[in-house]
């Protein structure tokens, strides 16, 4: 019999998932001690670890680790949700691209101010689209934005072919054709690779795109985004994710006239969901099966 314990803002739904599954061979316990499973918020676990005495097996209740990646206890096994949240970030994207390309809040503005001003634009058919990630949540930006009729670039560690994407390539590669991009879109984990990746070389050759960072703070340079934004590099600076969680209210993203600030809310985590995945992992669990979404603590991801 294994014992599970669930931590997280929605735990009173977690036990009502629970309850109603009825899964073999589990009971819901109130001691982390005691539990070989974990159900959980990586921020609200990771402080909780030196108390796992049992644990065995870790399901993140998000996609992002780090927080437990950052732990020093990791003798057990890490699990986190992929495959979810492809239409979400792609609607958080796509929200924006298009209220910024036919100037949906600019024309709210001139409706309060009853001025009849029709604004230039240009379609999205035959703009470029540059992905950083080519995993399940850039294959699924990818699969809208050939919707649109866009052109797609999938950027990955080695420049291996997706599906997908029109062409594929490293990001080194992708900075000397930066100057050919309309829209980036960053879903980029945190790792030692990626850590301030995005920085002033990379923005060098880039004029005037959109820049979309739905992936990890940690990979972004604010300093180089915030000169490469003064100086016409990006028109626009969309940010979902920050260097430091809740951004800091003297922070000059507040009040930069290019840069939209989000509450790390572009794809958020609904219990139905993560309960949906988590049987299934515990299914296979129980069977002896090797679980879905293991996560490499050196990878960090």
């Amino acid at each position: 019999m294994d014992k599970i314990y669930v931590i997280s803002e929605h735990v009173e739904t977690y036990h009502q998932l629970l309850e109603t599954a009825q899964l073999p061979d589990l009971a819901i316990t109130s001691s982390a001690e005691e539990a070989s499973i974990w159900l959980a918020d990586p921020p609200l676990a990771a402080p909780l670890l030196p108390n796992a005495k049992a644990l065995r097996w870790l399901q993140s209740t998000f996609a992002g680790t780090d927080a437990l990646i950052k732990a020093p206890f990791r003798d057990y096994q890490l699990t986190n949700l992929r495959g979810i949240f492809g239409a979400l970030m792609a609607e958080y994207v796509f929200g924006f691209v298009l209220n910024e390309s036919r100037h949906i809040s600019q024309y709210a503005e001139q409706q309060a101010q009853r001025c009849w001003q029709p604004q230039p634009y240009q379609s999205l058919r035959g703009q470029t689209l540059a992905l950083l990630g080519t995993g399940a949540i850039g294959q699924h930006i990818a699969t809208v934005a050939h919707a649109f009729g866009m052109t797609v670039l999938g950027v990955n560690q080695d420049g291996r072919p997706v599906d997908s994407f029109d062409h594929t390539l490293t990001l080194p590669a992708l900075e000397q054709r930066l100057d050919k991009v309309d829209v980036l879109v960053s879903t980029l984990p945190a790792t030692p690779e990626t850590d301030k990746c995005l920085n002033a070389d990379f923005w060098r050759q880039a004029q005037d795109l959109i820049f979309i960072n739905v992936g990890r703070g940690a990979t972004l340079d604010e300093a180089a985004l915030l000169h490469a934004l003064d100086n016409k590099k990006l028109g626009l600076a969309v940010l979902d994710v920050m260097q430091q969680e809740p951004l800091p209210k003297q922070h000059p993203f507040w009040t930069h006239p290019k840069v939209s600030v989000t509450p790390h809310i572009a794809a958020v985590s609904f219990p139905e969901q993560v309960f949906a995945l988590f049987a299934d992992n515990y299914r296979r669990w129980h069977a002896g099966e090797p679980l879905m979404h293991s996560v490499d603590f050196d990878k960090g991801y």
